[in-house]
Protein backbone atom coordinates (compact mmCIF):
# COMPACT_ATOMS: atom_id res chain seq x y z
CA UNK A 1 0.00 0.00 0.00
CA UNK A 2 1.35 3.40 -0.92
CA UNK A 3 2.06 6.04 1.68
CA UNK A 4 -0.60 8.31 0.18
CA UNK A 5 -3.20 5.54 0.52
CA UNK A 6 -2.15 4.96 4.12
CA UNK A 7 -2.66 8.66 4.88
CA UNK A 8 -6.08 8.57 3.21
CA UNK A 9 -7.05 5.51 5.27
CA UNK A 10 -5.90 7.29 8.43
CA UNK A 11 -8.10 10.24 7.52
CA UNK A 12 -11.09 7.94 7.19
CA UNK A 13 -10.27 6.30 10.53
CA UNK A 14 -10.02 9.72 12.21
CA UNK A 15 -13.41 10.65 10.74
CA UNK A 16 -15.01 7.48 12.09
CA UNK A 17 -13.38 7.98 15.49
CA UNK A 18 -14.50 11.63 15.51
CA UNK A 19 -10.91 12.66 16.33
CA UNK A 20 -11.10 16.22 15.02
CA UNK A 21 -7.53 17.23 15.94
CA UNK A 22 -5.96 14.26 14.12
CA UNK A 23 -8.41 14.66 11.24
CA UNK A 24 -7.39 18.30 10.79
CA UNK A 25 -3.69 17.46 10.71
CA UNK A 26 -4.15 14.61 8.23
CA UNK A 27 -6.41 16.72 6.01
CA UNK A 28 -3.79 19.50 5.90
CA UNK A 29 -1.20 16.94 4.84
CA UNK A 30 -3.45 15.49 2.13
CA UNK A 31 -4.20 19.02 0.90
CA UNK A 32 -0.47 19.74 0.61
CA UNK A 33 0.06 16.48 -1.29
CA UNK A 34 -2.86 17.24 -3.63
CA UNK A 35 -1.57 20.79 -4.19
CA UNK A 36 1.84 19.42 -5.19
CA UNK A 37 0.19 16.94 -7.57
CA UNK A 38 -1.92 19.67 -9.17
CA UNK A 39 1.03 22.07 -9.47
CA UNK A 40 3.27 19.47 -11.10
CA UNK A 41 0.47 17.59 -12.91
CA UNK A 42 1.83 14.25 -11.76
CA UNK A 43 0.87 11.48 -9.33
CA UNK A 44 3.31 11.59 -6.40
CA UNK A 45 5.23 8.47 -5.46
CA UNK A 46 6.23 7.61 -1.89
CA UNK A 47 9.52 9.54 -2.09
CA UNK A 48 7.75 12.70 -3.22
CA UNK A 49 5.09 12.27 -0.52
CA UNK A 50 7.90 11.98 2.05
CA UNK A 51 9.37 15.23 0.74
CA UNK A 52 5.99 16.93 1.24
CA UNK A 53 5.76 15.54 4.78
CA UNK A 54 9.29 16.78 5.54
CA UNK A 55 8.36 20.25 4.31
CA UNK A 56 5.22 20.25 6.46
CA UNK A 57 7.23 19.12 9.50
CA UNK A 58 9.76 21.90 8.95
CA UNK A 59 6.96 24.46 8.74
CA UNK A 60 5.44 23.15 11.97
CA UNK A 61 8.80 23.29 13.79
CA UNK A 62 9.32 26.88 12.65
CA UNK A 63 5.81 27.74 13.84
CA UNK A 64 6.46 26.19 17.25
CA UNK A 65 9.58 28.34 17.65
CA UNK A 66 7.71 31.48 16.66
CA UNK A 67 4.74 30.72 18.93
CA UNK A 68 7.03 30.03 21.88
CA UNK A 69 8.87 33.29 21.25
CA UNK A 70 5.50 35.09 21.27
CA UNK A 71 4.45 33.29 24.51
CA UNK A 72 1.53 31.52 22.76
CA UNK A 73 1.83 28.09 24.35
CA UNK A 74 -1.68 27.07 23.23
CA UNK A 75 -0.79 27.48 19.56
CA UNK A 76 2.63 25.87 20.06
CA UNK A 77 0.96 22.82 21.64
CA UNK A 78 -1.36 22.48 18.65
CA UNK A 79 1.62 22.59 16.29
CA UNK A 80 3.48 20.00 18.40
CA UNK A 81 0.48 17.69 18.10
CA UNK A 82 0.53 18.08 14.32
CA UNK A 83 4.28 17.33 14.32
CA UNK A 84 3.54 14.14 16.25
CA UNK A 85 0.85 13.11 13.75
CA UNK A 86 3.02 13.87 10.71
CA UNK A 87 6.12 12.20 12.18
CA UNK A 88 4.24 8.89 12.27
CA UNK A 89 4.44 8.76 8.45
CA UNK A 90 8.20 9.27 8.34
CA UNK A 91 10.59 6.31 8.25
CA UNK A 92 12.71 5.57 11.32
CA UNK A 93 15.30 8.28 11.88
CA UNK A 94 19.00 7.49 11.74
CA UNK A 95 21.14 7.65 14.85
CA UNK A 96 24.17 9.89 15.30
CA UNK A 97 26.60 7.06 14.55
CA UNK A 98 24.83 6.24 11.28
CA UNK A 99 24.81 9.91 10.27
CA UNK A 100 28.53 10.21 11.03
CA UNK A 101 29.26 7.08 8.98
CA UNK A 102 27.28 8.50 6.03
CA UNK A 103 29.15 11.82 6.35
CA UNK A 104 32.52 10.02 6.37
CA UNK A 105 31.54 8.03 3.28
CA UNK A 106 30.36 11.17 1.46
CA UNK A 107 33.57 13.05 2.32
CA UNK A 108 35.68 10.15 1.09
CA UNK A 109 33.63 10.00 -2.11
CA UNK A 110 33.78 13.77 -2.67
CA UNK A 111 37.54 13.73 -2.17
CA UNK A 112 37.60 17.34 -0.99
CA UNK A 113 38.66 18.74 2.35
CA UNK A 114 37.95 21.90 4.29
CA UNK A 115 34.95 24.18 3.97
CA UNK A 116 34.93 23.75 0.16
CA UNK A 117 33.75 20.16 0.62
CA UNK A 118 30.50 21.23 2.29
CA UNK A 119 28.51 21.67 -0.92
CA UNK A 120 29.81 18.52 -2.56
CA UNK A 121 29.20 16.40 0.53
CA UNK A 122 25.68 17.77 1.10
CA UNK A 123 24.90 17.11 -2.56
CA UNK A 124 25.81 13.47 -2.00
CA UNK A 125 24.14 13.18 1.41
CA UNK A 126 20.76 14.76 0.65
CA UNK A 127 19.41 12.02 -1.66
CA UNK A 128 20.83 9.26 0.56
CA UNK A 129 19.48 10.57 3.86
CA UNK A 130 16.26 12.25 2.74
CA UNK A 131 13.51 11.24 5.13
CA UNK A 132 15.88 9.24 7.29
CA UNK A 133 17.60 12.13 9.05
CA UNK A 134 16.95 15.80 9.78
CA UNK A 135 19.08 17.55 7.17
CA UNK A 136 19.77 20.50 9.49
CA UNK A 137 21.36 18.05 11.96
CA UNK A 138 23.34 16.44 9.12
CA UNK A 139 24.51 19.86 7.95
CA UNK A 140 25.60 20.87 11.46
CA UNK A 141 27.48 17.59 11.99
CA UNK A 142 29.15 17.90 8.58
CA UNK A 143 30.19 21.48 9.30
CA UNK A 144 31.66 20.44 12.66
CA UNK A 145 33.54 17.56 11.05
CA UNK A 146 34.98 19.84 8.34
CA UNK A 147 36.02 22.45 10.91
CA UNK A 148 38.02 19.92 12.95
Amino acid sequence: MSLKQTITDDMKAAMKAKDSARLGAVRLLLAAIKQKEVDERVELDDAAVLAVIEKQLKQRRDSVNQYEAAAREDLAAAERFEIEVLSAYMPAQMGEAEIDAAIDAALAEAGATGPAAMGKAMGLLKPRLAGKADMSVVSARLKAKLAS
